[in-house]
């Protein structure tokens, strides 16, 4: 291959960029990212740069003095792919140029949901990027009252953020329970304590009606009729994978770019990886996306090495998924797939000393876990749990 084009500059961009370099690769490299910035790390920017904790040098997931030997294309979109014969692509730009790409590496990211309405009013946000982040530190550094539709991942770590800087807090959850999608309902509701105990009130089961307010929003009517006052809301009702842009390119496109368990997408010469990639996972039998940076990280190392065999290599089974969230001073782990568990049992800790470890089974085989303040014993059940994956898979 004479050139590779990378098309996404951020974790899982730069980490299949590094993958490259690595693996031997040495011909052209081309990055294409749609923000300005050079890559940076995201799950700083609901806890310790939004808190001003830290600065935005403190964000950079570049080495001192790494060097990719790469062209950078920051600050211009990617608007489609022509693909051609012979494995030789074209990725098209918004500044209407073109990069010629013999293979083609895709990690775009996700984009987050907003709600309708919200874009003409000041003081509504979302978090997804540094200049997200950048927008609500500044309207949180003025107090007051904060609104977080969705209590997700993100909704919780902002809430407890926000919390710590002083202000008063409602976090509000369209689901009978918080987390119930990636941790279980029972789980889910336990975890989720940790609003309470910091004086963070938690409204669950409805839904957002509308946003009040002229110019700057004011409130937040729920669908039950209540009306929240608000200084500041954000929205952190999940994110839609940033697939528009590969409307007719002829790959397979469905809640992201569908690919195989090594990246491999539809068209020979192009890999996915990252939020955007609905990777076959062999342990549920499915496609789905992995939103977690560990993902971002690890797994483009297996799409590179499928890339530059031309498809022919064998891939090792991707390790159980894995994610973590600082909320309020506990560390939150989780591994595995929930949705695959018949029971889970407390096998560490007490739910009310908010220090447990949870195990996930399915027919008596551990499918997941969860760790609330338990790091040591979490990291060795994650790795039994990928042991055993791996072991299934083989």
């Amino acid at each position: 291959m004479k050139t590779v084009a990378v098309v996404g500059a951020s974790l899982a961009g730069l980490s299949a960029a590094r993958s490259l370099r690595e693996q031997g690769y040495d011909g052209r490299l081309v990055l294409i990212g749609g923000e300005p910035h050079r890559p940076y790390d995201r799950p700083p920017l609901s806890k310790e740069f939004l808190a001003g904790e830290i600065d935005e040098d403190a964000l950079a997931l570049e080495a001192e003095g790494e060097d990719l030997a790469a062209v950078w294309e920051l600050g211009v979109r990617a608007i489609g792919i022509d693909t051609g014969s012979w494995a030789e692509h074209h990725v098209r730009l918004a500044d209407g140029r073109s990069v010629r790409a013999h293979g083609i590496v895709i990690a775009t990211g996700a984009a987050a949901r907003t709600l309708p309405g919200s874009e003409r009013l000041d003081g509504v946000h979302v978090l997804r990027t540094l200049d997200d982040a950048r927008a609500l530190r500044a309207d949180l550094a003025c107090g007051g009252r904060l609104v977080v539709v969705g209590g997700g991942f993100i909704g919780a770590e902002v809430a407890s953020t926000a919390r710590r800087l002083g202000l008063e807090v409602t976090v509000v959850e369209a689901a009978p329970t918080p987390l119930a999608g990636p941790l279980g309902r029972e789980m889910g509701s336990l975890v989720s304590r940790l609003h309470a105990d910091h004086g963070v009130r938690l409204l669950c089961g409805t839904g957002v009606r509308a946003l009040a307010g002229t110019g700057r929003v004011e409130a937040v009517v729920l669908d039950d009729g209540r009306r929240l006052d608000a200084d500041t809301v954000v929205v952190g009702v999940g994110a839609r994978p940033c697939t528009d842009w590969l409307a007719g390119s002829g790959l397979d496109l469905d809640d992201g770019v569908r690919c195989d368990a090594a990246g491999r997408t539809s068209i020979p010469g192009i890999v996915a990886v990252g939020d955007c990639a609905a990777w076959h996972e062999p342990a549920v039998g499915a496609h789905r996306r992995v939103e977690h940076w560990t993902g971002a990280r690890e797994r483009p190392a297996t799409a590179v090495a499928a890339l530059l065999s031309g498809g022919q290599g064998v891939p090792e089974a991707p390790r159980p998924p894995y994610f973590w969230s600082d909320q309020y001073g506990s560390r939150i782990q989780f591994a595995g797939y929930a949705a695959q568990a018949d029971s889970v049992t407390l096998e560490e800790g007490a739910a009310a000393d908010r220090s447990f470890l949870a195990v996930y089974r399915s027919a008596g085989r551990p499918v997941a876990v969860l760790g609330l303040n338990q790091t040591r014993l979490f990291t060795r059940w994650r790795r039994r749990l990928a042991t055993a994956e791996a072991r299934t898979a083989g």
